[in-house]
């Protein structure tokens, strides 16, 4: 069930209030036209969606994009952050929601969607201009990671992540702040303290804002992304093993032919 807020505007008051009672017999509807994109008559395979996005800026009052009916809320997202190239923004700390408008009665609702949600299906459960959607943000922490051996000259770069963000997402949105081809798989992020002489490789859906909550106040640690020396030997070496099996098996295949 999707989650939602209600608010219910009187002349001098506004209050936020709960909608189970007040959607009584609509509800179920709603969800039964909603639960899959085949159920829906669509003669075309592209909606036109209006996602307001004052949240990344000010100045930004919303995009219009051009969806296919199975496209997610968490593809929306990335769509909306390559498009304003904001890559180095941490895809977790945003969500949408759903306004629905029901002028007739007076009545304003608010979904929050979740990460798999298609909000071109949802559209097309209501008349035109009854919904719109909104890009919300979340808070989140700041993290400093010394990435020397990925953008050499660079010291470090200090990102804002939220707290469910992993170790391989949070790779993932260094290698996009330099547009770097490489893959997650060739880094690994250390936790590192000088004083201590301590050094600790963290594993890869570890949450670094979690990781960092359990520092020392006031110490040294910090994060150090390093690069998996042996990820190209790997690939090597699985390359040339496939080789020797198939040299064997070509020798193998010759000497039943010619016996």
């Amino acid at each position: 069930m999707l989650k939602h807020v209600h608010r219910a505007k009187s002349s001098d008051t506004m209050s936020i209030v709960s909608t189970s009672n007040s959607f009584v017999g609509q509800e179920p509807a709603m969800s039964s036209r909603c639960s899959s994109v085949s159920s829906l008559n669509i003669s075309n395979p592209v909606a036109t969606i209006k996602v307001y996005t004052k949240c990344l800026r000010a100045d930004l009052e919303y995009k219009t994009l051009g969806l296919a009916y199975s496209t997610t809320c968490s593809e929306v997202i990335s769509i909306l952050l390559n498009k304003y190239r904001m890559r180095h923004r941490d895809p977790n700390l945003f969500y949408m929601t759903m306004e629905i408008n029901l002028r007739k009665l007076g009545l304003r609702t608010v979904f929050v969607l979740d990460n798999e949600s298609c909000p071109a299906v949802l559209q097309s459960c209501h008349p035109l201009g009854e919904s719109r959607f909104c890009l919300q943000s979340k808070k989140g922490g700041l993290v400093k990671i010394y990435d020397g051996e990925l953008m050499p000259g660079s010291k470090y770069k200090s990102l804002l992540i939220s707290e469910r963000t992993t170790v391989d997402e949070l790779i993932r949105i260094l290698l996009n702040c330099y547009s770097s081809k490489e893959q997650v798989e060739q880094f690994s992020l250390y936790e590192v303290s000088k004083s201590e002489e301590y050094q600790r490789k963290l594993h890869h859906d570890d949450t670094p804002l979690t990781v960092q909550c359990f520092w020392p106040y006031d110490c040294d640690y910090h994060f150090l992304l390093k690069r998996n020396v042996d990820y190209k030997s790997k690939k090597i070496e699985t390359s040339w093993n496939d080789q020797c099996k198939e040299e064997s098996t070509m020798n193998d295949y010759e000497n039943f032919f010619y016996i």
